[in-house]
């Protein structure tokens, strides 16, 4: 069902899974831990789930720790666009590109000014636009590379192809894993323009509706 190659992460669709339950199956999970959704992309698939939230961010949980145990998780496969239901996987933050910051904000009393600088990046297959935050009066780029390795953005959109359609998403809120990207330059303030279309994860026994999800661009379609 899962294979790794190296650092990457594919999905093997038809194949049962191969090792037992991660976890103890006479253990309770701990209640006092929120479940929040989770939306990962990986360079060959999705994994849309969720997560126990130990920490104040999700963004502050993935720089925390270097794996990550996700739940009643759907994977895309980016090549086919076929998808697979999983129970449980684990998952390790090299193999995850981007993921959807869900959940609390954190503590507004922690927040500090900040400037925000559009920047544009290229992270595997995924083309992201988005907006950084960072001190009055920082470089913005070196700002980029001195954060711990899972970055936010704001008001970002990533662009990529599913099989033979291209997709295009809007998040309110991306954490980049600035260790896998490929590219990055600010980019030109101007507005993008597209649905705010949200991809929402039921909660229960793998169940998903993947409906709202993109904006699907035909690859042959002009413009």
């Amino acid at each position: 069902m899962i294979e790794r190659v190296g650092r990457r992460l594919r999905l093997v669709l038809g194949r049962p899974a191969a090792r037992p339950p991660l976890h103890d199956e006479g253990a309770t999970a701990a209640p006092s831990l929120p479940e929040v959704e989770f939306i990962g992309y990986a360079e060959d698939c999705l994994l849309i789930g969720h997560i126990r939230l130990n920490a104040d961010r999700l963004s502050d949980l993935l720089n925390a720790h270097e794996e990550y145990q996700l739940v009643d998780v759907l994977g895309e496969d980016l090549s086919t666009g076929a998808t697979i239901e999983i129970q449980e996987i684990l998952v390790t933050r090299d193999e995850l590109l981007l993921v959807h910051a869900t959940g609390p904000r954190g503590d507004p009393g922690r927040r500090q000014p900040t400037r925000q600088h559009l920047i544009a990046l290229q992270i595997g297959p995924y083309h992201v636009r988005g907006y950084l935050h960072a001190l009055p009066g920082s470089d913005p780029m070196a700002s980029f590379r001195r954060r711990k390795p899972m970055v936010p953005l704001t008001e970002a959109w990533v662009e990529y192809a599913s099989g033979s359609v291209r997709q295009r998403r809007r998040v309110a809120s991306l954490i980049v894993n600035r260790h896998r990207v490929d590219w990055i330059t600010e980019a030109d303030d101007e507005p993008v323009e597209l649905p705010d279309f949200a991809l929402h994860a039921e909660k229960g026994p793998l169940r998903r509706d993947l409906i709202g999800r993109v904006l699907a661009l035909e690859d042959s379609q002009p413009g």
